[in-house]
């Protein structure tokens, strides 16, 4: 099952939303504790501090998974081979974002258009009505916020001060370019990013394995409970977490997995990877949306099983929601 993904426009965003079939994510067409080792890392000055130097090489990407999405593009597996590269260890956290901000005076796509899309059980109950100006009609759990971007997650009165180290949110694709602009990066490409989620491991489900909660323990950060009403935050988090609260893969890459989606830099097609080039693929050349991977928070196996390492998404580069977010990659 799909989940649904309006997309209102620029032009019209004071209008109600139309529906669109998507994955989780609501999309604009026109518009919690870490360590400080880690800290250190995240925070560098230099980008290298906070990447890890990845090899390349080939590797069995995408999957044949009876329960994926092929309508996604996700299989057939192929063989994909890529050149040395580095990527992040962590998501981009509030405490880099801010950096970036307060030495550029950049502001969002969110804070220019005014709003953003918050999921419906993080605004405080009795000012719900006073902070909700729309609903997504297919996907009423998706709210239209006036003021939410990404110093104010849930809108105005809400604010990131206990949230240093969690991903940056309400950041669109190109928020995330200038980001990368700013600190010598560049988003990664599917490929790529795939390649360093699986963490070594061949065509496994989830980076550490097959199984999600190998020995009953949470490996990541999604949906507990029945979506969307109800999170039962049995993995210690309801929203968006730390981005080393849970284990690292293979190869020492933190949050591949569930918390939030991160942006990658290609275009998205359900088939140009059947007749593409399988050396460092970049896919093609144009298109209307960008794909996403590693799903976020609202993942659930009952509506969008999308936190496998294969499964992937995708939204307009202007679209901005509370759980997306991105990682930056470099070439070697």
């Amino acid at each position: 099952m799909s989940c649904i993904t309006p997309q209102p426009s620029k032009a019209t965003e004071g209008e109600a939303p139309a529906a669109k079939k998507g994955c989780c994510a609501p999309s604009a067409e026109a518009r919690q504790g870490v360590t400080e080792e880690h800290s250190a890392l995240r925070s560098g000055t230099d980008p290298r501090d906070r990447m890890i130097a990845m090899q390349g090489g080939t590797f069995l990407m995408g999957t044949d998974y009876a329960d994926a999405f092929p309508e996604d593009g996700e299989g057939p597996v192929r063989e994909v081979t890529l050149d040395p590269f580095w990527i992040d260890r962590y998501p981009v956290t509030n405490e880099l974002f801010s950096r970036f901000v307060e030495e550029t005076g950049y502001r969002t796509e969110a804070e220019r258009f005014g709003w953003s899309f918050v999921f419906w059980a993080h605004i405080p109950k009795e000012r719900f009505y006073d902070l909700v100006v729309d609903t997504v009609a297919a996907a009423p759990w998706w709210c239209k916020v006036p003021g939410a971007n990404w110093r104010n997650p849930e809108g105005p009165g809400s604010a990131i001060k206990s949230r240093d180290n969690h991903p940056v949110v309400h950041v669109s694709w190109n928020d995330a370019l200038s980001f990368c602009e700013w600190s010598g990066q560049r988003l990664p490409t599917e490929a790529e990013w795939e390649y360093a989620a699986r963490g070594g491991l061949v065509q496994k489900l989830y980076p550490w394995g097959d199984k999600l909660r190998p020995d009953g323990e949470h490996r990541c950060n999604i949906w507990q409970g029945e979506f969307p009403r109800h999170d039962t935050g049995d993995d210690g988090y309801t929203g968006t977490c730390p981005v080393d609260a849970f284990p690292p893969n293979g190869y020492g890459l933190y949050s591949t997995t569930g918390n939030t989606w991160e942006w990658c830099a290609d275009w998205f097609s359900t088939d140009f990877h059947l007749t593409g080039s399988r050396v460092n693929p970049k896919g093609p050349e144009g298109g209307e949306n960008k794909v996403m991977k590693g799903g976020s928070f609202l993942c659930h196996k009952s509506y969008c099983n999308r936190y496998r390492v294969a499964a992937r998404s995708s939204n307009t580069p202007d679209s901005s929601t509370s759980h997306m977010s991105f990682r930056c990659a470099r070439d070697s």
